[in-house]
């Protein structure tokens, strides 16, 4: 089921995609390629996260020591994620999900609210302000402290040295082949934002208005997604969250043909058609 090839073959996908639109911007400098290519690499970043969580439960790679490698040092560090930390807070949320106990409810168990409370949130994304207040409270927190921002414990208590090692070394390697701004613009830049922006709405989609019991089937949320938001939302098959819950060591490239399996649960389980439909589910007028 795990497959050292598909591991590597998705490490590679995503820093392709990352590094490919850097160099469509810097070979067709104009807006529309900056735009294309900031949330091209902003989705990619969340794509890293994506990977980086398949790491943590050891199934993106069949052999233990690329899944910790890969994990740490080209999935996590760059977009200032943990593995370690990481993988205690998560699974502690597929042990407890949609419970008191589950470290991510503060997630969803404000839901529904207001479009204006949704709205001050992506703003608050967007203009970096979630950004400067997680990793500020990285560096300010101690272990076995209350986290200063309920459901970020694993951004709170991770270390900053990995992430600034790495991007210590994109910046450099930028440096070098004569494009240093690129590093601020093409990678600080989105993801300081739209990375943000991202997670936000893919925790939104998961959890947000399922059931508060121990049904994976319903504590979960499946959403079929079209092609764009896949390539800008919901890359790597992270849509597919009831299968993942309900079998969390099958890795993301199975959850697909695993969801074809679960037919005859279908009817039970939570499944919504597009971001758009659980948006509208999770707010109020």
């Amino acid at each position: 089921m795990r497959s050292d090839l598909w591991g590597a073959w998705l490490t590679i996908h995503v820093w392709t995609v990352i590094i490919g639109a850097m160099a469509t911007f810097i070979l067709l400098p104009n807006p529309i390629t900056f735009i294309l290519a900031f949330l091209l690499i902003g989705s990619r970043q969340h794509g890293l996260a994506i990977l980086m969580h398949d790491a943590a439960h050891g199934i993106l790679f069949k052999t233990k020591a690329l899944n910790e490698f890969a994990g740490k040092y080209l999935l996590g560090a760059p977009y200032g994620g943990d593995l370690g930390e990481y993988r205690k807070y998560h699974l502690k949320h597929h042990r407890y999900a949609q419970s008191e106990l589950d470290p991510d409810l503060a997630l969803s168990a404000k839901f529904p609210i207001s479009k204006a409370s949704l709205r001050r949130k992506l703003i608050r994304d967007i203009t970096g302000q979630t950004f400067l207040r997680l990793r500020f409270a990285s560096i300010k927190m101690k272990r076995g402290d209350k986290p200063i921002i309920e459901g970020s414990e694993a951004f709170q208590k991770s270390s900053p040295w990995p992430y600034l090692k790495i991007n210590a070394i994109l910046l450099g390697s930028l440096t070098l082949v004569g494009f240093w701004w690129v590093y601020f613009a093409l990678w600080l830049a989105p993801l300081m934002t739209w990375f943000f922006v991202v997670l936000r709405l893919r925790n939104i989609t998961e959890h947000a208005m399922t059931t508060f019991d121990d049904n994976p089937l319903t504590h979960a949320r499946t959403t079929y997604t079209n092609i764009l938001e896949r390539i800008f939302l919901g890359p790597y098959w992270v849509n597919y969250h009831v299968e993942h819950h309900a079998y969390m060591f099958v890795p993301c490239y199975r959850l697909k043909a695993l969801h074809k399996e679960m037919i005859g649960h279908h009817d039970s389980m939570e499944i919504r058609q597009g971001y758009g439909s659980v948006l509208k589910l999770a707010t109020t007028t």
